[in-house]
């Protein structure tokens, strides 16, 4: 999708993504949802994980500086990772828009909307798994850091850890909001699957923190 800016001028990838941002942050908005919200969320607590792994370097009683070297970098490519996610979650959801559209007058016009529409209502649920899969590795990184990081950053770790959480499970409510269209039985037990993989992953997370408490 080509997406211009007020000018009339093609907008960048990163341009793209930075408006997306924006129009979650717009209460007028009402293209960007949840799905670009949650993404977004990921990012973040990927860029506050990144930035605790580097406040832990050198540290009295921290791990080697090549571990938390690597988190740092882990981080970064999960935070732009995600950044993009959320814009092509807004991409996906306006494709469904359209698609919902079109007309559909005759067979042929009424078979090509359909046609259409499960095409982007497959893209609109793939979208947010991607990013749902990405903020749990996300999650990963926060368990390597916990009790391992420099203490000064533990809230920001938290932070980082609470903002994940909520961007995996936005993700998985905007994949399985869109699997309710979806045709395709099979494809669509597949994708149920990797979703209950991911919740059964947060709730397994969620009851060894409570014990930890």
């Amino acid at each position: 999708m080509i997406t211009r800016n007020r000018d009339g001028r093609v907008m960048s990838a990163g341009e793209e993504s930075i408006s997306a941002f924006l129009r979650v942050l717009d209460p007028t908005d009402d293209v960007t949802g949840g799905g670009t919200a949650s993404a977004v969320a990921g990012a973040m607590a990927a860029g506050l994980v990144a930035m605790v792994a580097r406040l832990s370097i050198g540290k009295k009683g921290m791990e080697d500086e090549i571990d938390y070297r690597a988190i740092d970098d882990e981080s970064q490519r999960l935070s732009a990772k995600l950044f993009t996610g959320g814009r092509e979650d807004s991409d996906a959801f306006q494709a469904v828009r359209a698609a919902y559209r079109q007309a559909g007058g005759d067979t042929e016009s009424r078979a090509s909307r359909r046609e259409q529409i499960q095409k982007a209502v497959i893209l609109a649920a793939r979208v947010p798994l991607k990013n749902a899969e990405a903020c749990k590795e996300v999650l990963d990184l926060c368990a390597r850091l916990e009790g391992h990081s420099n203490p000064n950053t533990e809230s920001d770790l938290e932070c980082a850890c609470h903002l994940a959480r909520a961007g995996l499970l936005g993700c998985l409510a905007n994949v399985e909001i869109n699997l309710g269209s979806l045709e395709d039985e099979k494809r669509c037990r597949r994708l149920r699957e990797r979703v209950r993989a991911l919740r059964t992953y947060v709730q397994q997370r969620d009851d060894r923190t409570r014990e930890m408490i």
